[in-house]
Order: C-alpha cells, then structure tokens, then sequence
C-alpha cells in the first residue's frame, strides 16, 4: 500500500492525477494503517486511506479458490487457504476493534461460509458499529450465505465481466449447485442484500460498460450462450447503474460526497453518446464515453 500511496501523492503534486483512490493495504498491515489514520487522519476526496484487504482462498482459474466439493478436474483438491484461518480471525479482529474498514477477497463457497462466519463471531465480540464488512468477489455463494449477507448487511462487491469471461469454462471445473451460484447478482438484490460492482482491473477489462452489460445479458464472450448463462440471475440497467455508483460509494463509506448526481455532492459526471436506459442491451459495451468530468 505505502508505494502506491506515494506514487499517486506525486501524481497529485505533479497535477496529473486523474481519478479518485481509495488505498486498502494488505489486512496483515492494520496495525500501521490504523496509526496513520489516527495520527493523519484519512485524507480526502481524492487520495483516502480507507480500510484494509485480506485474502481467504485463491481463484476458480487457478483451482485454488475453496470449495466444500472437490473440483471435476481436480478430484484430490478442494482449494486452498491463502491466509490461515487463525491470522484471519486474528487480523480482522484486530482491525475492526481499530475502527478500521474490513474488505477481504473469498472465491470459493466454503471460502465465502468461512469468511462470513469470522465477520459474524467479530460483529458479536465487539458490538454494533457501522462496519461495513464487504467481501470481494463473492464469487461462488450458497444461499444460505446469501441469505446471512443480507441479514448481517455485509456488502457482495462483485465484478460483472467475470461472469461473461469465466462461464465459457466454469463447468469444466465445478457442478450444480455450485455454477448456478456463480456471480449471482440478483439472488443477492433479491435476498434484500447490498451489491457493488467493479472492473478487477487488470484482470479483467476496466471498463465499466463491459461489466454493465455483462451484468444486464449474462452472455459469454465466445458468443455461446446468446441468452444468458445462467440467465436468472441477470440484473436491469438500473440495478447495474446503482451498483456501479451509490452502492460504490456506500461501500467505501463515501455516500455523503458521491455515488449520485444531487446538490452538494462532487460533480463527477460521464456523459455517454448512447442513452443504457432505451437502448438494446446488447449495444451497451459498444457504448463510447464523450465526456468525464472530475
């Protein structure tokens, strides 16, 4: 975290910085972020220190994201553990007694029941709070954790295009009822829980048009599943644009400057050359920004 906190601060001096950053360093790290934002605070609008980022499990790609089943194409495996359990415990503990936002990576059904687990025994040792709890990926969830997300509030910050790249092969490596709750967007819309959207860059694409419309079509980009993959779990434009922008900024505690365009809020505004609302949904990734405004 320190080094790209000090590359975007020269960024800044040098009047090149572009785009607004919010820093989670590595989980293991609490101890130092929590002091730099007692003793500096967390900084502003356009450079924050904003919580910290651990790991459970690996990735689907890799076959190293947990599973309660061992994958199809790795029977002796079920995934592995990047961080073990008791520092996970420990450092999440840590950190949110420090007041400091917890975001932690799990891919993985079995990675997803664990970390929600560990967020639950926290939430209950320490007491209520506006914590804020999210959990990148959420990749692979049952809906009992579904479920239990949206009734602990803890936040599904997913990334869209995921789901258009890995559907071309996610059934060589995992079977029913795994796939069907594989980016599953709207069963957690639908569960009453709170979903944010983002790129993965450079993982994947950045472009959030991209992830709109693999959001909204559930296509695969080999074109082979033309009405969706897993098409129940499609969301409409609104639901995508929501996640992109106030579920955003909800999810890193920046509601009350952005994530809608309202009085008294940062006038950071995209203005497209295609309206995503009327449309056809399918030329939304084809859709060309004319105008950003920071």
């Amino acid at each position: 975290g320190g080094a790209e906190i000090w590359a975007t601060e020269r960024l800044r001096a040098a009047g090149m910085q572009t785009i607004r950053v919010s820093f989670y360093p590595a989980l293991s790290n609490w101890r130092m972020v929590a002091d730099s934002m007692n003793a500096r605070g967390p900084g502003d609008d356009w450079i924050r220190l904003a919580g910290v980022k651990g790991f459970v499990d690996g990735s689907l790609g890799s076959t190293t994201a947990a599973f309660f089943d061992p994958y199809l194409d790795e029977p002796s495996s079920r995934g592995l553990m990047v961080t073990p359990e008791d520092s996970l415990r420990a450092w999440i503990g840590a950190a949110d007694s420090a007041g400091v936002q917890v975001v932690v990576h799990a891919i993985g059904d079995r990675a997803n029941a664990l970390l929600l687990d560990i967020f639950d025994s926290v939430a209950a040792a320490h007491g209520e709070r506006d914590r804020r709890f999210r959990i990148e990926h959420a990749q692979h969830l049952r809906q009992e954790e579904i479920d239990r997300m949206a009734r602990t509030g803890v936040i599904a910050s997913m990334q869209p295009y995921h789901a258009a790249d890995d559907g071309r092969w996610a059934a060589k490596r995992i079977r029913e009822p795994q796939l069907r709750g594989t980016y599953a967007f709207k069963s957690v819309l639908d569960a009453g829980g709170r979903l944010m959207f983002g790129s993965d860059w450079y993982v994947a694409p950045l472009s959030p048009l991209l992830g709109i419309w693999a959001a909204v079509e559930r296509q695969t980009i080999d074109g082979a599943n033309p009405e969706g993959w897993y098409p129940e779990q499609r969301v409409t434009v609104d639901q995508a644009l929501a996640a992109y922008t106030r579920a955003n900024a909800f999810g890193t505690f920046a509601e009350a400057r952005r994530g809608a365009i309202r009085q008294g809020l940062l006038a950071d505004v995209v203005v497209l050359d295609r309206d995503l609302r009327t449309i056809p949904a399918d030329q939304i990734k084809d859709v060309a920004v004319r105008l950003t405004v920071v």
